[in-house]
């Protein structure tokens, strides 16, 4: 195990700057998700630390030691990819040990270690078999075997999971996870997909553009969002943002669209949002704090665009404010394309953001 520091780490291409000076440290045994869209820099953040892309400025260190120039092989990293990179031609026994067999460990270690990684990753009978023998899960299972008997200082994941149908994510999800507790090692893993950042790490770091807009645990992710843009890419579906201002009527503080929106914010919130009356800002709310039920609660009118039927739950996809709008309603909802519906929601779980910067009113 060991902690990672990234120190005013930058990275550049050139004239063109993809990682602005980025602090970030990674605890000892910690199990850290970097996520964000496309283009944010966090496979480039992943393979800095791997040392498969060298660093602008700013300094790195694994431990206590300095690892801003070393080069890959001195690290004691261990990368699992996205594609498996196995070796077609040799057996699963033969794909998990051969990185020890060319350090020239003895034959008698490397049977050792490797019976004991596919006993921990459920692959002791598919030993003798060639990966095209594999499902894409059992593939990924051997890439992840052939790195742990490295006895790495840290892990590094590079989406490996994007290969997988659904149901076979989310039991990888379980088994990497697993794997985390049982062996400790700081680990440190890249997604797009905010399901799996949400359900794996023990802190989340969302990346835009090279910059960290927030490092925190899942939970506080989901329910105090730094911003509009965490907001917004945290939770599925996405947050629903309706642009308005905060207007004072009598004693209270009420948010009024532009569409007729208007209802009183809860008194928690007027110390926080007193500096904002007048002002442009943007209303917070997850389909999954909206009903269809609950006339005493504010509500939103909704034209409604199309209806998705999920089981316990219907989502009314449609336009409030001139915004898309998803409400999570009863399964029994008559709603059609082309209705007008009231879409209710709960206001003590309303996210304020300021227009100006997206910055959360709080």
């Amino acid at each position: 195990m060991a902690k990672i520091s990234l120190n005013g780490v930058t990275k550049s291409y050139g004239a063109v700057e993809v990682i602005p000076a980025m602090d970030l440290d990674i605890e000892e045994g910690e199990f850290i998700v970097l996520v964000g869209p496309s283009g944010c820099g966090k496979s480039t953040t992943l393979r800095m630390i791997a040392g498969l892309e060298t660093v602008s400025s700013g300094t790195m260190t694994i431990g206590d030691r300095d690892v801003t120039t070393l080069r890959p092989g001195l690290r004691n990293c261990a990368m699992v990819f996205q594609s498996y990179a196995l070796y077609p031609h040799m057996s699963v026994r033969d794909n998990i040990g051969y990185g020890m067999k060319v350090r020239g460990v003895p034959k008698a270690k490397v049977d050792e270690e490797t019976e004991n990684v596919a006993r921990i990753l459920s692959l002791s009978e598919y030993l003798d078999r060639k990966p095209a023998a594999l499902s894409g899960g059992q593939r990924q299972r051997v890439a992840i075997g052939r790195a742990i008997v490295r006895h790495p200082d840290v892990f590094l994941f590079d989406e490996p999971l994007s290969n997988l149908d659904a149901k076979l994510r989310v039991e990888m999800r379980v088994e990497i996870k697993q794997l985390h507790r049982r062996l400790k090692t700081t680990m440190v893993y890249v997604t797009h997909d905010q399901t799996e950042a949400m359900t794996m790490a023990d802190r989340v770091v969302v990346l835009r553009d090279g910059v960290i807009e927030q490092a925190a645990d899942p939970i506080t992710l989901y329910e105090n969002p730094a911003n509009q843009f965490v907001a917004g890419f945290i939770g599925a579906p996405s947050m629903n943002m309706l642009e308005g201002r905060l207007e004072k009527v009598g004693e209270k503080l009420h948010f009024r669209g532009p569409a007729g929106t208007d209802f009183a914010i809860p008194e928690s919130r007027n110390v926080a949002a007193s500096p904002f009356v007048g002002k442009p800002c943007i209303l917070g709310i997850r389909p999954e704090h909206t009903t269809d039920h609950g006339e005493s609660l504010p509500s939103v009118e909704v034209e409604v665009v199309d209806i998705e039927p999920l089981g316990p739950h219907t989502l009314i996809v449609g336009l409030a404010e001139t915004a898309k709008f998803v409400g999570q309603v009863a399964p029994g909802n008559s709603a059609v394309p082309g209705d007008r519906c009231r879409i209710h929601f709960d206001a003590e779980k309303m996210h304020l953001f300021d227009a100006t910067n997206g910055d959360a009113i709080r």
